[in-house]
């Protein structure tokens, strides 16, 4: 159920007898040459109205700008400064909350959001509001995407490359993929940007001219519908792991 096309009246059922959310969260930023700066919202709504068609579960708006300074030099990127996208994403949360939701999923498609989502989090579990907990697409499929891609790049490489192929393949340039391996930052690891053990770089332009990492010509619709495929059934079993779980188990213990 996608909580914008319904009418009020409709969605009282679901508040009286469901207590689970999914709530879509991505960027507008830069994802070099080839993609279009949608990537990240499309992936993160795609995974989450998927999942809530084939559980039953809410899923809400999407939002579509995330904590991007960091791609800021390049055309068109939008971003919100971290305090105010925690401050705003917690408040929209709270908003389910009055509702009767108690348990959230971060349905999460930009890294750049990660570490906000977890602060958010544990302020709505802290204070007793609700339970949220962020969920990565790729990172519940590192070992998938280390089988598919020989160099996947942490960004607008072949793995959300291929996402979008399958996704919204005709948001891709095609014609632009060797451009943008050639023009970017093909071999991306621990020890990119690091001298010394201290990590050296603020900006992805720091790293990469055209804004990407990896080898974009490794990707295709068909890896990117293996992805998808694995990942939403790792999304669809947190939420029926989420929704079994005892509300008094998810909030914190007493002091010892």
């Amino acid at each position: 159920m996608y909580l914008a096309d319904e009418a009020w009246p409709d969605l009282e059922s679901y508040f009286e007898s469901e207590s689970l959310a999914l709530m879509p969260l991505g960027s507008t930023e830069q994802h070099g040459p080839h993609l279009p700066e949608a990537t990240d919202h499309i992936i993160a709504e795609s995974f989450a109205r998927r999942a809530a068609e084939e559980t039953g579960y809410l899923c809400t708006p999407t939002v579509n700008v995330g904590v991007s300074p960091h791609h800021r030099q390049f055309h068109g990127t939008m971003w919100a400064d971290a305090p105010a996208f925690r401050d705003y994403v917690e408040s929209v949360t709270r908003n389910l909350a009055y509702h009767g939701i108690d348990r959230v999923i971060f349905v999460n498609a930009h890294g750049g959001n990660v570490e906000h989502l977890r602060e958010v989090g544990r302020r709505l579990r802290d204070d007793g509001t609700l339970y949220a907990i962020e969920w990565m697409w790729d990172e519940s499929i590192t070992d998938l995407i280390a089988e598919t891609f020989e160099t996947p790049g942490p960004h607008g490489g072949p793995k959300e490359t291929s996402l979008i192929q399958h996704l919204a393949g005709e948001l891709v340039h095609e014609e632009r993929l060797e451009e943008a391996r050639d023009g970017g930052c093909r071999e991306f690891d621990e020890t990119t940007g690091r001298v010394n053990g201290a990590r050296t770089f603020y900006d992805a332009i720091d790293n990469t001219e055209n804004g990407v990492l990896g080898d974009q010509t490794d990707a295709s619709a068909e890896a990117g519908e293996k992805l998808f495929d694995a990942a939403l059934s790792n999304l669809t079993g947190l939420c029926e792991w989420l929704d079994d779980q005892p509300a008094e188990g998810l909030f914190p213990k007493p002091h010892v």
